[in-house]
């Protein structure tokens, strides 16, 4: 959940902060972060372009649909930029800010903080994605159904989340919300529901491909459901809902590559660059929000952006078939969800806000008990500032979809 308080009454501010809350112009946004984030960017795109064009003999056509869609992707970053601090003006005429409860006791714990700025990326994607189908899908292509599927529940998602930021949803409709948007790729989904049975599993077994039927279509959807708020609750300092999307997304980039590189079989390679086709629009866009959220933030991502990005990653994930790769990819978010369900089940009392303490004096965070990976963190780490804290965690997450390569290359030819 995003480290922010809603706007709230005139009648329970005092005089001092009635001024500073009503004001006859909002003050523009801070200028981006753009730079900063493209140099640190450079430690993927480098790796993910030598895959690409050298070490990899990616057939052509694949090399060109790739490049297409990466300088339409491209166009997405740049119009994200244009796009975020004018719909900032618009969000804060209705209303739609909040303030930074991280900082507060401080004088950036007072300023307005345009909210929902997800909708931006969202829309921004969706355009990117449709404009790439002029492209390169035919009305004969057997890829465009599924293509136009997961994007109906990408927007459909996008949609809801956009509901839950303006009229602030309990937690128990939070959790119906991606169940909803998943239906489209529920009902359309015309692919295999088979999956390989273990090697050493084999012998007992009896057989090596299991069919699983509507169980596997029942896995899919949870695993929508999971994406989507395993994003939103491992959230709650600057930049970290966005920055752990960059994380994963970029490690679903070059899972895929690796994966068309070293497979022969064709319809494999096209399921995983279905998958690039979706993930290279989305890490541009969040690159551009990311230079506005990353600490101190100048905007709120929102629920739009959380439920927005899980739900593409689900369906790129599941489309793409490597489920199982994609979960070890959010191991962070699968220990924060653990922590979590004693809270979020109602056994331990959960507050609105389960963020660490900040010390406006020191500017340091300090963790609560709280059952979240950020409250852990510091408990193991100690105190941390905002910025370093998502920095350390961003590192783990890294660290943990590096890991994921290693086991899948040491279980190659054993296990599958």
């Amino acid at each position: 959940m995003p480290a922010r308080k809603r706007a709230i009454t005139a009648t329970n501010l005092n005089p001092d902060h009635i001024k500073t809350v009503i004001s006859s112009e909002d003050p523009p946004i801070a200028p981006s972060k753009a730079g900063k984030i493209l140099t640190c960017s450079l430690i993927f795109f480098v790796p993910y372009l030598y895959l690409i064009f050298i070490h990899y003999n990616i057939g052509a056509e694949f090399k060109r649909s790739i490049v297409i869609n990466a300088v339409l992707s491209s166009g997405g970053f740049v119009l994200t930029l244009v796009m975020i601090p004018v719909a900032s003006r618009y969000v804060l005429r209705r209303n739609l800010f909040g303030y930074d409860i991280n900082k507060k006791g401080t004088p950036q714990g007072l300023i307005k903080v345009p909210e929902s700025l997800g909708i931006v990326v969202g829309i921004v994607f969706l355009v990117v994605a449709i404009l790439f189908q002029y492209f390169n899908f035919t009305a004969d292509s057997n890829w465009l159904v599924e293509y136009n599927v997961a994007l109906a529940s990408i927007c459909f998602m996008t949609l809801l989340g956009f509901v839950d930021d303006v009229l602030d949803v309990p937690w128990r409709v939070k959790l119906l919300l991606p169940s909803i948007a998943a239906l489209p790729l529920l009902m359309a989904y015309a692919g295999h529901t088979t999956i390989l049975v273990p090697k050493p599993l084999i012998p007992y077994v009896g057989f090596e491909i299991l069919d699983l039927g509507w169980i596997y279509k029942l896995y899919m959807w949870l695993l929508a459901i999971f994406c989507t708020n395993s994003i939103n609750i491992h959230a709650g300092i600057n930049g970290l809902e966005v920055g752990q999307t960059v994380v994963i997304a970029s490690a679903m980039l070059i899972h895929n590559v690796m994966q068309i590189g070293l497979s022969s079989d064709s319809e494999y390679k096209q399921a995983h660059v279905f998958s690039i086709y979706l993930i290279q629009p989305l890490l541009a866009t969040s690159l551009a929000l990311l230079s506005f959220n990353w600490y101190p933030s100048s905007v709120f991502v929102g629920d739009t952006y959380t439920y927005f990005a899980g739900m593409t990653m689900a369906v790129a994930g599941i489309l793409g078939h490597f489920s199982e790769t994609l979960l070890i990819f959010f191991t962070p978010q699968v220990l924060n969800f653990l922590l979590s369900v004693p809270q979020l089940s109602g056994f331990i009392p959960c507050p609105r806000h389960r963020l660490p303490k900040f010390d406006p004096q020191t500017g340091l965070l300090t963790g609560t008990k709280d059952g979240t990976v950020v409250n852990v963190s510091l408990r193991v780490l100690g105190r941390k500032s905002e910025q370093s804290l998502c920095v350390a965690l961003l590192v783990f997450q890294a660290i943990c979809c590096f890991l994921c390569f290693v086991l899948r290359w040491f279980l190659t030819g054993w296990y599958k």
